[in-house]
């Protein structure tokens, strides 16, 4: 396999396209972000001229393929990565019309109620999304009957029991990991709420094999978590997606930001004049 070989797979047509040159510079995190997309995509319907929030997007490569793959307006979002260089990346893919770059925490986004027709988050809505109130939080900016779809590292199904040997030293080197949950655990966490109607939850079929040649490639010194992936063997750790569309006739409660207050003194004591 040649340099240029890198990342081809009949699994995700749309992918291949792109140099691997520009996915590896791409790479904002331990997943193939233009895989993820493709595969995330292949289970919603974009159409041109859509409003898409990217979720978390960091370098913005999801961004740009959703751009050029679906025709669809997007506001790439992310909290840890320049929206200024993520501009250059922007302008250089040439969708520099098509795909606007925000920074913003996810938990203080700056978007009007009811404006996406689709939020997508790829690799990264577990460090934030767990939270029992973001959902109702998130899908306020999403309209009555749009979707709300992530994709990326997960586990094949929840640890209930010890952690295994195998993944002890990755866990112990990177306690983040314990975000990571399975397919089923994102359907309960959503299902229970309400706000939206569970379209799809699965796992990628041997998605362990494309982590490990994924950063077989690009990372191959980061040997913790390749031998984790490796010993595993999709036994726990794969990848996972989920879409649910809001319902239209839910009542989302607003954030609070503050509470009112109208501070009048009283006694403190019993025995107080």
């Amino acid at each position: 396999m040649t340099s240029n070989d890198r990342f081809i797979d009949d699994q995700f047509p749309r992918s291949n396209a792109y140099h691997p040159d520009w996915i590896v510079a791409s790479a904002s995190g331990g997943a193939n972000s233009l895989w993820l997309t493709e595969w995330l995509t292949a289970a919603l319907k974009l159409k041109s001229g859509m409003n898409v929030l990217d979720l978390g997007c960091g370098w913005a490569a999801s961004s740009i393929f959703l751009a050029r793959e679906f025709k669809v307006t997007v506001w790439a979002t992310d909290l840890w990565f320049s929206a200024s260089d993520n501009l250059q990346r922007i302008h250089d893919a040439g969708v520099v019309k098509s795909v606007y770059p925000i920074h913003a925490d996810a938990r203080s986004l700056p978007f009007a109620t009811d404006f996406f027709d689709a939020i997508v988050s790829i690799d990264s809505f577990p460090y934030y999304g767990t939270d029992d109130h973001y959902l109702n939080y998130l899908a306020r900016f999403v309209k009555p009957g749009g979707v709300i779809a992530i994709a990326g590292a997960g586990l094949v199904h929840e640890i209930e029991r010890p952690l295994p040997n195998h993944l002890q030293a990755w866990w112990a080197s990177e306690p983040v990991m314990w975000c990571l949950h399975s397919a089923a655990w994102w359907r309960r966490h959503w299902e229970r709420t309400g706000i939206v109607e569970i379209e799809l939850a699965d796992t990628m079929p041997d998605g362990w094999k494309f982590w490990l040649k994924w950063h077989k490639t690009i990372a191959p010194e980061n040997l913790v978590e390749i031998h984790a992936v490796e010993l595993d063997r999709g036994d726990h750790l794969g990848y996972v997606r989920v879409v649910g569309r809001r319902r239209p006739n839910v009542h989302l409660d607003d954030p609070i930001v503050s509470v009112p207050s109208n501070y009048v003194p009283k006694p403190l004591l019993r025995d107080s004049p």
